[in-house]
């Protein structure tokens, strides 16, 4: 396991931590609840992190993470796997036919 970003803030961190479940990528957070030792410890030691599971998932996670804080999200259109309609990447399921968008793999 690899740690892959830490935060003061929880809510950043279970963002990225959303971020890269939703890219199939396995992953843990870890410090969640040490809010109660600031001041016991270092600050930076009890923040919030999140650690990628697998070596091999590691670069295509440092990659969801950079895009994602960086504000370059704009996600690409996309082809519904069942009715073959053409569509725009923001949206995660077909107006269509209801199927959702397939799990995007590597970048």
């Amino acid at each position: 396991m690899k740690r892959i970003y830490s935060s003061h803030s929880p809510l950043l961190v279970s963002h990225v931590y959303n971020l890269l479940v939703a890219e199939g990528i396995r992953c843990q957070t870890r410090n969640m609840g040490l809010v109660g030792a600031a001041g016991e410890l270092p600050p930076t030691a009890i923040w919030p992190e999140v650690w990628v599971e697998r070596e091999i998932d590691y670069q295509r996670a440092e990659e969801v993470v950079t895009r994602a804080l960086s504000g370059d999200t704009e996600a690409e259109p996309w082809t519904c796997p069942g009715c073959g309609e053409e569509l725009e990447g923001q949206f995660e399921q077909c107006w269509h036919c209801g199927r959702e968008r397939p799990v995007r793999r590597g970048g």
